[in-house]
Protein backbone atom coordinates (compact mmCIF):
# COMPACT_ATOMS: atom_id res chain seq x y z
CA UNK A 1 0.00 0.00 0.00
CA UNK A 2 1.13 3.26 -0.81
CA UNK A 3 2.25 5.62 2.32
CA UNK A 4 0.24 8.59 0.70
CA UNK A 5 -2.62 7.65 -0.83
CA UNK A 6 -5.88 6.74 1.67
CA UNK A 7 -7.09 2.98 2.01
CA UNK A 8 -9.62 1.85 0.29
CA UNK A 9 -13.07 3.75 1.58
CA UNK A 10 -11.19 6.14 3.31
CA UNK A 11 -11.51 10.07 2.13
CA UNK A 12 -9.41 12.70 3.63
CA UNK A 13 -11.13 16.41 3.05
CA UNK A 14 -10.33 19.72 5.03
CA UNK A 15 -12.98 21.16 7.34
CA UNK A 16 -14.34 24.61 8.09
CA UNK A 17 -14.59 26.36 10.87
CA UNK A 18 -18.53 25.91 10.54
CA UNK A 19 -18.51 22.31 9.56
CA UNK A 20 -16.04 21.21 12.34
CA UNK A 21 -18.78 23.22 14.75
CA UNK A 22 -20.88 20.58 13.53
CA UNK A 23 -18.71 17.45 14.10
CA UNK A 24 -17.87 18.47 17.75
CA UNK A 25 -19.79 15.32 19.03
CA UNK A 26 -17.79 12.89 16.26
CA UNK A 27 -14.38 14.36 16.76
CA UNK A 28 -14.97 13.67 20.58
CA UNK A 29 -15.46 9.76 20.04
CA UNK A 30 -12.12 9.68 18.25
CA UNK A 31 -10.54 11.59 21.09
CA UNK A 32 -12.15 9.81 23.72
CA UNK A 33 -11.39 6.46 21.88
CA UNK A 34 -7.46 7.50 21.62
CA UNK A 35 -7.07 8.45 25.12
CA UNK A 36 -9.14 5.73 26.20
CA UNK A 37 -6.00 3.72 24.23
CA UNK A 38 -3.69 4.89 25.97
CA UNK A 39 -2.40 7.82 23.55
CA UNK A 40 -0.87 10.78 25.15
CA UNK A 41 -2.35 13.35 23.69
CA UNK A 42 -2.39 16.14 26.18
CA UNK A 43 -5.79 14.48 27.80
CA UNK A 44 -5.73 12.15 31.36
CA UNK A 45 -8.21 9.12 31.66
CA UNK A 46 -10.53 9.36 32.23
CA UNK A 47 -11.74 12.00 29.96
CA UNK A 48 -15.08 13.62 30.30
CA UNK A 49 -17.25 14.13 27.66
CA UNK A 50 -17.86 17.94 28.02
CA UNK A 51 -13.87 18.27 28.07
CA UNK A 52 -13.33 16.54 24.65
CA UNK A 53 -16.43 18.48 23.43
CA UNK A 54 -14.84 21.71 24.69
CA UNK A 55 -11.49 21.06 23.61
CA UNK A 56 -12.70 20.87 19.95
CA UNK A 57 -14.98 23.36 20.15
CA UNK A 58 -11.90 25.89 20.56
CA UNK A 59 -10.31 23.16 17.79
CA UNK A 60 -13.39 24.48 15.24
CA UNK A 61 -13.18 28.58 16.37
CA UNK A 62 -9.22 28.19 15.26
CA UNK A 63 -10.43 26.98 12.04
CA UNK A 64 -12.93 29.39 11.46
CA UNK A 65 -10.58 32.21 12.37
CA UNK A 66 -7.84 30.68 10.42
CA UNK A 67 -5.14 29.85 13.03
CA UNK A 68 -5.10 26.18 12.33
CA UNK A 69 -6.24 23.79 9.21
CA UNK A 70 -8.34 20.72 10.19
CA UNK A 71 -8.05 17.61 8.32
CA UNK A 72 -10.78 15.06 8.46
CA UNK A 73 -10.47 10.99 7.38
CA UNK A 74 -13.93 9.87 7.00
CA UNK A 75 -15.41 6.22 6.31
CA UNK A 76 -17.58 5.59 3.11
CA UNK A 77 -21.06 5.74 5.37
CA UNK A 78 -19.17 5.58 8.46
CA UNK A 79 -18.64 9.23 9.49
CA UNK A 80 -15.07 10.50 10.60
CA UNK A 81 -12.16 8.18 12.16
CA UNK A 82 -9.43 10.31 12.36
CA UNK A 83 -8.17 13.89 12.08
CA UNK A 84 -5.07 16.14 11.83
CA UNK A 85 -4.37 19.92 12.40
CA UNK A 86 -1.79 21.92 10.80
CA UNK A 87 -1.42 25.13 13.01
CA UNK A 88 0.60 27.86 11.17
CA UNK A 89 3.47 29.69 13.17
CA UNK A 90 1.92 33.09 14.58
CA UNK A 91 5.25 34.40 14.71
CA UNK A 92 6.40 37.13 11.81
CA UNK A 93 9.58 36.08 11.29
CA UNK A 94 8.28 31.55 10.90
CA UNK A 95 5.96 32.37 7.60
CA UNK A 96 7.67 29.10 6.63
CA UNK A 97 6.94 26.76 9.87
CA UNK A 98 3.79 25.31 10.89
CA UNK A 99 3.10 22.66 13.98
CA UNK A 100 1.36 19.24 13.26
CA UNK A 101 -0.99 18.42 15.66
CA UNK A 102 -3.42 15.78 17.04
CA UNK A 103 -3.15 13.32 14.45
CA UNK A 104 -5.55 11.47 15.73
CA UNK A 105 -6.93 7.63 14.24
CA UNK A 106 -9.89 5.82 15.94
CA UNK A 107 -8.69 2.56 17.17
CA UNK A 108 -11.21 0.88 14.67
CA UNK A 109 -9.67 2.14 11.72
CA UNK A 110 -5.99 2.00 12.59
CA UNK A 111 -3.43 -0.39 10.43
CA UNK A 112 -5.05 0.30 7.46
CA UNK A 113 -2.93 3.78 5.83
CA UNK A 114 -5.50 6.15 7.76
CA UNK A 115 -2.77 7.77 9.59
CA UNK A 116 -0.40 8.04 6.63
CA UNK A 117 -2.60 9.51 4.33
CA UNK A 118 -3.90 12.21 6.92
CA UNK A 119 0.07 13.30 6.98
CA UNK A 120 0.44 13.40 3.54
CA UNK A 121 -2.77 15.56 3.40
CA UNK A 122 -1.46 17.42 6.50
CA UNK A 123 2.16 18.43 4.38
CA UNK A 124 -0.04 18.56 1.39
CA UNK A 125 -2.08 21.55 3.05
CA UNK A 126 1.21 23.23 4.51
CA UNK A 127 2.91 23.44 1.07
CA UNK A 128 -0.40 25.02 -0.49
CA UNK A 129 -0.12 27.82 2.50
CA UNK A 130 3.47 28.39 1.52
CA UNK A 131 4.68 26.37 4.94
CA UNK A 132 7.52 24.48 4.13
CA UNK A 133 8.96 23.27 7.66
CA UNK A 134 6.61 21.28 9.98
CA UNK A 135 7.01 19.80 13.59
CA UNK A 136 5.73 17.91 15.45
CA UNK A 137 6.03 15.75 18.94
CA UNK A 138 5.04 12.35 20.13
CA UNK A 139 5.19 9.23 22.25
CA UNK A 140 8.75 7.93 22.37
CA UNK A 141 8.59 4.25 20.39
CA UNK A 142 4.59 4.51 19.28
CA UNK A 143 3.36 3.41 16.73
CA UNK A 144 2.94 7.22 15.88
CA UNK A 145 6.86 7.25 16.76
CA UNK A 146 7.63 4.89 13.83
CA UNK A 147 4.77 6.13 11.34
CA UNK A 148 7.00 9.40 11.30
CA UNK A 149 10.05 7.80 10.86
CA UNK A 150 8.33 5.62 8.24
CA UNK A 151 7.56 8.63 6.42
CA UNK A 152 10.53 10.56 6.38
CA UNK A 153 10.10 13.17 9.11
CA UNK A 154 14.05 13.66 10.75
CA UNK A 155 13.96 12.56 14.54
CA UNK A 156 15.46 15.32 16.50
CA UNK A 157 15.83 13.65 19.83
CA UNK A 158 14.18 12.35 22.55
CA UNK A 159 13.07 13.98 25.89
CA UNK A 160 12.54 11.94 29.23
CA UNK A 161 9.60 12.27 31.26
CA UNK A 162 8.34 14.92 29.03
CA UNK A 163 4.51 14.40 29.50
CA UNK A 164 2.40 12.16 31.63
CA UNK A 165 0.29 8.88 29.41
CA UNK A 166 -3.59 8.90 30.19
CA UNK A 167 -2.89 6.96 33.27
CA UNK A 168 -0.79 9.37 34.67
CA UNK A 169 2.69 7.14 34.36
CA UNK A 170 5.44 9.28 32.46
CA UNK A 171 6.32 9.05 29.02
CA UNK A 172 9.21 10.19 26.99
CA UNK A 173 8.45 12.53 23.76
CA UNK A 174 10.33 12.30 20.41
CA UNK A 175 10.53 15.33 18.50
CA UNK A 176 10.80 15.15 14.06
CA UNK A 177 10.76 18.00 11.95
CA UNK A 178 9.83 17.79 8.21
CA UNK A 179 11.95 20.03 5.80
CA UNK A 180 9.01 20.20 2.85
CA UNK A 181 10.95 22.75 0.85
CA UNK A 182 13.39 20.32 0.09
Amino acid sequence: MSLSAPPPGIRIRPVGGAEAATLVPALADILTDCVAGGASVGFMWPLARARAEAFWRGVAEDVATGARVLLLAEEAGGGPVGTVQLVPAPQENQPHRAEIAKMLVHRRARGRGTGAALMRAAEAAARARGRTLLVLDTEAGSAADRLYRRLGWTHLGTVPRYALMPDGSACPAAFFYRDLGR
